[in-house]
C-alpha cells in the first residue's frame, strides 16, 4: 500500500478568493491526518496565487506527518527549502500563465541547472524528488541530476482513463516506474489522480507514495476532508488488493 501525502494547495485558492483567513490551510492539513493522511504537500508558487510564504512556514510547525515542498527550480525556491527544511522538495515545471501544473519537469533539457538546485537542496539534508512525464530519456537524466525521487506525471493517465488509450498509457508508466526502481531511485506518482482512477496506479509496482490534491479538496467540500481523505486511502486500497 503506497503512501498518501495530501496537496492542500486549493484549500488555500478557496481563500484567495476573499483574501481572507478562511479555510485555513493549517486546519485542513490537520484534518487529512486525521483521515489518514501520510503527508502533506504544499506548492509555493513564484506568484503566489493560492499558498503564501507564510502558510508554508506555518505548515512546516503543525504538520505531523511530513511536509513535502513542491517548487519551481529556482533561486528564490532553493533558498525557502533551505530555510525551512521540509522533509522532502520535489521540483516541478511553473508557468504563471498556466491553471494548473502541465507536464513533467524537462530535466534533460536543463540538466545542469537541475544538478545544482539538486545538489544545493540535498547538501541541506532535504531529499530532492523531480515530477517528471513517463519518458525514459528524463528518467534517466533524473538520476543524472542527483535527484533520490522520481514522481511520475499521471495526468496523461486520468485523461484517457475512461478512454481506450488508458492501456498503453498504464504500460507507459509501468516501463518509466520499473526504470526508476532500477535506476535506485524512489518511486512516487501523482497528478490528476481521483478515487475512480487511482486503482491501477496505486497498484503499480514498488510505489511508495502517491500526490494526490485537487480531488480531495473537491470532495471534501462535499463530505468533509477527514472522509474525503479515507474514501481516497480506500480506493488505492482496493487497487492494490486488486
Amino acid at each position: 500500500m503506497p503512501f498518501l501525502s495530501v496537496n492542500v494547495d486549493h484549500v488555500a485558492t478557496v481563500r484567495e478568493a476573499r483574501r481572507g483567513s478562511h479555510p485555513c490551510v493549517l486546519e485542513a492539513a490537520a484534518l487529512a491526518e486525521a483521515g489518514g493522511a501520510d503527508g502533506i504537500t504544499v506548492h509555493l508558487r513564484e506568484d503566489r496565487r493560492h499558498v503564501q510564504d507564510a502558510d508554508v512556514r506555518a505548515l512546516r510547525k503543525a504538520v505531523k506527518t511530513r511536509l513535502n515542498f513542491e517548487m519551481a527550480a529556482t533561486n528564490e525556491m532553493v533558498a525557502m527549502a533551505i530555510a525551512v527544511k521540509p522533509d522532502s522538495a520535489m521540483l516541478v515545471p511553473e508557468r504563471r500563465q498556466e491553471l494548473t501544473t502541465e507536464g513533467g519537469l524537462d530535466v534533460a533539457g536543463a540538466l545542469a541547472n537541475i544538478r545544482e538546485v539538486v545538489k544545493r537542496i540535498s547538501g541541506a539534508g532535504i531529499p530532492v524528488s523531480v515530477f517528471i512525464d513517463a519518458d525514459p530519456r528524463q528518467v534517466e537524466a533524473a538520476k543524472a541530476a542527483g535527484a533520490s525521487v522520481c514522481e511520475l506525471h499521471t495526468g496523461p493517465w486520468a485523461h484517457v482513463f475512461s478512454h481506450a488509450g488508458q492501456g498503453p498509457e498504464l504500460e507507459r508508466l509501468a516501463k518509466a516506474a520499473a526504470m526508476v526502481r532500477a535506476a535506485g531511485m524512489q518511486l512516487n506518482a501523482g497528478h490528476a489522480l481521483d478515487r475512480f482512477n487511482v486503482g491501477p496506479i496505486a497498484a503499480l509496482q514498488g510505489l511508495r507514495e502517491l500526490h494526490i490534491g485537487h480531488s480531495i479538496v473537491g470532495r471534501a467540500i462535499m463530505v468533509g476532508m477527514r472522509e474525503a481523505v479515507r474514501e481516497m486511502k480506500a480506493a488505492m486500497a482496493a487497487g492494490v488488493a486488486s
